[in-house]
């Protein structure tokens, strides 16, 4: 027997057939589902210091489970003396196992410990996907709090097939997505 992530179960067998009965798709292949998740930082202060960048990349492939990569920039910009290829930021890409797993811990475990947290403000983008900002990485249960030197925020990207902001809302609200009420 193989392992499936809880998440991965719970779109098969009761996010299908409530977005399916919703929407009226006559398959289930018209059911919009999440393709990737991506999660992106800025490190806009690993310019002047190389280890912030490595210790962003560290902690951030703690947090997804899977090697992040750093993103530099492509041209000069002197105002932020900036030059090409320095350090700007890190990304990491999941898609299937991984990215339900994080999405179950995402709602289940590191948004209810964001301070003040009366639920996620994200209208999407008009095509169905949400992005998160999270202004503390250090809410995530990964994260050793003691061995942090810099705390950074993120962003959380969440790409679905949808092709509304209405079906891909409806779709993150089956899995529990905390979203705030209208």
């Amino acid at each position: 027997m193989s392992y499936s992530p809880r998440l991965e179960g719970v779109y098969a067998n009761e996010v299908v057939p409530a977005l399916k009965e919703k929407f009226g798709y006559k398959t289930i292949m018209q059911v919009p589902k999440i393709e990737k998740i991506v999660l992106s930082q800025g490190i806009g202060e690993a310019v002047a210091d190389k280890k912030i960048a490595e210790s962003a990349v560290k902690e951030l492939t703690e947090i997804a489970g899977q090697k992040a990569q750093i993103c530099l920039s492509k041209k000069d910009i002197s105002n932020f003396k900036l030059r090409k290829g320095m350090p700007v930021g890190t990304k990491v890409t999941l898609r299937r196992e991984k990215m339900y797993e994080f999405l179950d811990r995402l709602i289940s475990v590191s948004l209810p410990r964001t301070r003040d947290f009366r639920g996620v403000k994200s209208n999407g983008d008009g095509r169905g996907n949400f992005t998160i900002g999270v202004k503390e990485h250090i809410i995530f249960p990964e994260i050793n709090i003691d061995k942090v030197n810099r705390i950074l925020g993120m962003d959380i990207t969440i790409v679905t097939s949808a092709n509304t902001n209405e079906e891909g809302r409806a779709l993150l609200e089956q899995f529990g997505f905390p979203f705030t009420k209208k």
